[in-house]
């Protein structure tokens, strides 16, 4: 389920709960590690270091998401070249920002020394940690991706007429809003892809990304229906930008786009798409 904003409660329920699990387990294991190790560290303390940690993993999980939106693994192969470089920063800011979250409860909060230095030492340490984490996370990623992807699409789909609403002189242009106020005209051309995201539909354009406040099926009625194709319940693509489509699962299609991101193909939209690009075997 969808807020007006866009906002995906499915997977905020599951990270929330996949988080809480994560953090009893390793503060479990924490603990009884450093009992064998004869070290009597309360719990809490354990707890608290594991609670920090997944903190500001979580507040980096929205920046995963987006570099797997903008550089998809399964797109360009340099795309795999980019997430392996995004370790290194995302190693950096958790050990950085856990650190400052320990320091601030146990020192100023609590009121307990606790030393915490980031050393070539601990830094290594941690990356070699983090680098596992970030391939967690990448496959947490991908794969409730395609698990709501498979229950959306065995969902009823909307009832949308097999052609287009005709218009006279579909827009070449629109003006579209940044982040920060400023505005900026999108030609039609150049868009690559459409998503839909609750009552937003965010526009991929040459590596740029916009949110608009439309449904995809009214702004695919606004779309020349030449150029522009609905391919999924969530997805327009423009066919001019379309570089590959492959077989994929249950009779699904897979198109890959000339910016490397890859969407469905879904045979309740098939007809469509051959339409305007037959696919011959």
């Amino acid at each position: 389920m969808r807020d007006p904003r866009g906002i995906d409660w499915r997977l905020l329920v599951v990270w929330t709960v996949l988080f809480a699990v994560s953090i009893a387990t390793r503060t479990y294991v924490g603990a009884a590690d450093e009992v064998r190790r004869g070290h009597e560290i309360p719990l809490s303390r354990t707890l608290v270091e594991e609670v920090t940690s997944h903190l500001v993993v979580a507040a980096l999980l929205p920046a995963l998401y987006w570099m797997h939106r903008r550089f998809p693994i399964g797109g360009a192969p340099r795309n795999l070249l980019v997430h392996i470089a995004a370790v290194v920063p995302f190693s950096l800011v958790h050990t950085a920002g856990m650190g400052a979250l320990r320091l601030l409860w146990f020192t100023a909060i609590v009121g307990i020394p606790y030393a915490y230095t980031l050393t070539p030492d601990r830094l290594q340490y941690e990356f070699a940690k983090d680098l596992v984490s970030y391939l967690m996370l990448t496959t947490g990623v991908l794969a409730l991706q395609y698990l709501l992807q498979r229950v959306d699409a065995a969902k009823p789909a909307e009832e949308v007429p097999e052609t287009t609403a005709s218009v006279a002189s579909p827009p070449e242009r629109f003006t579209v809003r940044k982040r920060g106020g400023s505005e900026v005209v999108v030609e039609m051309v150049d868009i690559d892809w459409i998503e839909a995201s609750g009552n937003y539909a965010i526009l991929h354009v040459g590596g740029e990304t916009f949110e608009i406040r439309s449904s995809l099926t009214r702004l695919e009625s606004e779309l020349d229906p030449k150029r522009f194709v609905r391919v999924h319940k969530s997805h327009v693509v423009n066919i001019s930008r379309v570089a590959e489509v492959t077989p994929w699962v249950s009779g699904d299609w897979r198109i890959r786009l000339q910016d490397g991101a890859e969407v469905n193909l879904s045979r309740r939209y098939r007809q469509r798409f051959e339409a305007l690009a037959p696919v011959r075997s």
